[in-house]
Order: C-alpha cells, then structure tokens, then sequence
C-alpha cells in the first residue's frame, strides 16, 4: 500500500466517548460494500488485497484501535468504497442494492468449531472492559485539556480571529456553484500506539496555510469560520476534526483550490515550509500568563493520562488478538481467497 498517501481516521477515541463518521461517509455516489463478521474473520486482509490489486490509488483509512488493520477503504476513480460495519461503528444500508450491499463473511467460518462458548464470551467482556477504562482515562484528560482550551478562549480576541479569517477567505474563495458538500473525517488518533496522525495526506499537492496553536481555541474558531464561508461560496470541502474534541476542527481541505487550512500544535507537527499563523497574536499574552501554572499543571496531568489510556487500549488489543485466534481457527481461508479474488476480478 506504498502507492497510497491518502490515510483519514473514520472514528475517533475522543474525550466524548468513541465518535464514528462511518455512516456520514457513505456517499451516494458511491458503490459501497458493508463487511460484516466477527474479530479475525479476514475483513482488513480483504481490504488490504484489494488496494493491492487495484491499479487505482486509494484513500487507506485504518482502525484507531488498531492501526495496523484497516477501517475502511475508498476508491475515488472506481467510485467504490470497502468498509467494517461492525461494532463499535455499525454500519446498515441505507438504500440497499442500490447503494449499498452487505459482505458476510461469517459465511466463511465454521461455527462447530467455536466450541469455546465460555472462554469467547469472557475475552470478549475484558476487551470492552479495558476500552472503558481507556475511555475513562481520556475523558479525564479531555477535562483537563477543556480547561486549557476556555481558559485561552477566554483570553482570545474574537474581533481580531473574524477580521483575519475575513481577510483569507477573501484572498482565496470565489463564488463557486451552488451545491457544496462536506465530508468529515479525522486526521489524527487516539490509538495503542500513541496519537497518530497523517499529515502528508494535507500536505502533498495543496498549498497549505498553517495555524499554530496549542490550545485549540483561535485555530477552531478561525477554521469554523472559513467552513462556514467555505459552503456558503459551494465548494466540496473535507473538515477534519479534532480527535479530543469532535466538535472542534483542526484541518480544512478544499480539493477544488488545492488548499488546506492546517492547525499545528504539540500533537500535530507539520514540517512543511509554507505559511504560518501564530496564534500568540490573537491571544493576550499578559491574561494567559496569568493562567500560566494552571495550564502547565493540566498539560503535563493530562499527558500521564494519556499515556495511561494508550498503554490500555495497547492491552485491549492484546486480547482483541486472543480473540481473533478462536474464528481464525475456524475460518476457511480458502473459500475466502477464492471470493477475493472473483471480488477483485469483477470490480478491478
């Protein structure tokens, strides 16, 4: 999948508990493929051999809690789209056949050989288990860094944010047409491994103007404010936003203009030589500095959070594999194969 630099999270480990785009991203337009079966069933291996017999580039968007597997995979040219519509981001047709058809894959297991009904059942309640306890660790740390983010906001000059995010909209939009389309996904993610982001999916082939603000609070608003703009003027955009906070926008794409309005703070590092936005100027520096030790405090309580939360979703995955091993053990990968490959044949 070395072709492929497009990568997006679909869903996200956030500080409002998991958040999934699964449904909003099935697009019309496209013919898409709902994967449904159980933890080690093939559906990412599926996925993975498609994109590679594909001759078309594809939009790679892997699992926030397994980032070595797949999500999801989209295929802009062949208008095709390959997603896992199983928990916790359950995916149903919407208009069946027509836009949208199921895959079972449970079709390829033999459930006499899942005679381990017991042990199944009880690897499975740890796993949710230790997702909870993830969750709850990074809702501690959304509190905390929720706090940073009022304590700038309250220190943010509004008037100054709108009449800058005036300036660019002015010097980059014109009206365009009249039917506007927005596709939300996520740029980063909460995972096993630590936060992880994509940032050479906004950086190659875009001119990319770069926000640079740790507390989320001028970025967010001046991004809104260009989204907002950004529809009203008809343009196809993709809004990506903040894995903490879903309601908050990090990037903004505007595929029409190859453009990309880009936040950057101790998250996200963009080492693209382009145009920066520091947010300082937006700030009152002498307000923030009153806030100063609060805002240390809670950055560095909320990084040992974090790190908590990373290292139990790592064990979550642990014994999301132990599971695995029991319907991989009855599979039958052959017919799989087989079914891959008329997959392929027929669609590539």
């Amino acid at each position: 999948m070395q072709k492929n630099t497009e990568k997006y999270f679909l869903a996200a480990n956030s500080c409002r508990g998991f958040i999934s785009e699964f449904a909003s991203n099935c697009d019309n337009e496209y013919h898409t493929y709902i994967i449904k079966g159980g933890p080690g069933t093939g559906k990412s291996s599926f996925m993975k051999k498609v994109v590679e017999y594909a001759i078309e580039e594809a939009i790679i968007c892997p699992c926030s809690s397994d980032p070595d597997s797949l999500d999801a995979v989209i295929f802009k040219k062949s208008k095709i789209m390959l997603l896992d519509g199983t928990a916790p981001h359950t995916v149903d047709p919407r208009y069946p056949a027509v836009c949208e058809e199921i895959l079972n894959f449970g079709e390829f297991w033999d459930s006499e050989k899942l005679k381990n009904k017991e042990e199944i059942i009880e690897i499975t309640d740890r796993n949710k288990a230790l997702h909870k306890t993830a969750s709850r660790y990074i809702v501690a740390a959304g509190e905390l860094l929720q706090d940073n983010y009022k304590t700038a906001a309250a220190c943010c000059n509004l008037k100054k944010c709108k009449s800058f995010a005036e300036k660019l909209c002015q010097k980059y939009f014109t009206v365009n047409k009249n039917n506007p389309k927005e596709t939300i996904r996520f740029l980063s993610g909460i995972t096993p491994k630590g936060y992880i982001s994509f940032p050479e999916t906004i950086t190659k082939n875009n001119t990319v103007i770069i926000i640079e603000d740790e507390f989320f609070a001028v970025s967010s608003f001046i991004l809104k404010y260009i989204r907002d703009k950004s529809i009203q003027n008809g343009y196809e955009i993709i809004t990506l936003k903040n894995p903490f906070f879903p309601e908050l926008i990090d990037h903004i794409i505007i595929p029409e203009l190859s453009l990309c309005f880009a936040t950057e703070n101790r998250f996200v590092s963009l080492n693209y030589d382009t145009r920066r936005v520091h947010s300082r100027r937006f700030y009152s520096n002498h307000l923030l500095h009153q806030s100063k030790n609060r805002i240390k405090f809670n950055r560095r309580a909320a990084d040992e959070l974090l790190q908590s939360a990373y290292f139990t979703l790592s064990e979550a995955k642990k014994v999301h594999d132990e599971l695995e091993k029991h319907y991989i053990n009855a599979m039958n990968f052959e017919k799989l194969n087989n079914f891959t490959d008329m997959f392929c044949k027929k669609h590539f």
